[in-house]
């Protein structure tokens, strides 16, 4: 199997793996009775793994067959894999956080798997699987842009409904605009942040690898000294 083919059925195996996590963590919910179906989609993670599971089967497709990328998906696979890392880190500061206040939060198989597994594997891909990695930096807009229109959006259905989907967006969890202002620029800088890290990732561990290949043939060109 070549390394194309390889990384081509990894993609659709996490594809098939998103799914059966997204549909086991939908029917764990349905066991409470404060769990909303309708509110199910209107988190973030939730969105990005959906949207995970379908650049998985893209992009899976497009290695199986060998083909060049289009110009679009490098884009499209750095905003999906920032935002499945960034809801992996945010996972695991409430987690902690709740360990920390005293109250326990439950974490099924599927949560590990949307939160933790996913994100990894998205990650090793980007840095290893076969495609371009040549992200031009306006991808910082698409990766900004949608958690911010989501938050605005979530923040006119929350005042409608009375739900959101984290504490702090809700009004009555946070001591004002200050605190949440502090949150959404927090937020939103994270997203940047580790954005801009995948973009300089690709090119960092290309320039170490050629520096290593130049640094081998120096040595194996330089003469061995007379005995």
């Amino acid at each position: 199997m070549t390394r194309s083919r390889f990384f081509g059925v990894l993609r659709l195996a996490t594809a098939v793996l998103g799914v059966v996590a997204l549909t086991s963590r939908f029917v764990y919910g349905l066991g409470f009775s404060s769990f909303a179906s309708q509110n199910f989609f209107g988190y973030l993670t939730v969105q990005s793994n959906m949207l995970a599971v379908v650049v998985c089967v893209m992009s899976g497709v497009v290695a199986l067959r060998s083909r060049p990328e289009p110009v679009w998906m490098p884009g499209l696979r750095v905003s999906i894999t920032t935002f499945l890392v960034v809801a992996g880190i945010v996972f695991t500061l409430l987690v902690t956080q709740s360990a920390e206040r005293g109250y326990y939060l439950e974490v099924p198989w599927s949560d590990q798997i949307l939160h933790y597994w996913l994100p990894v594997i998205l990650l090793v891909d980007w840095l290893v699987g076969p495609g371009s990695q040549r992200t031009p930096w306006r991808t910082l807009v698409y990766v900004i842009g949608y958690p911010l229109v989501w938050g605005l959006a979530t923040l006119v259905r929350g005042a409608v409904v009375g739900w959101y989907p984290y504490f702090f967006m809700d009004p009555g969890q946070v001591s004002g605009w200050g605190e949440f202002l502090a949150y959404a620029v927090g937020a939103l800088t994270l997203f940047a942040a580790v954005a801009s890290l995948l973009m300089v990732a690709p090119l960092l561990i290309a320039r170490l690898d050629s520096l290593v290949t130049l640094i081998g043939r120096r040595a194996r060109a330089r003469p061995s000294p007379d005995r």
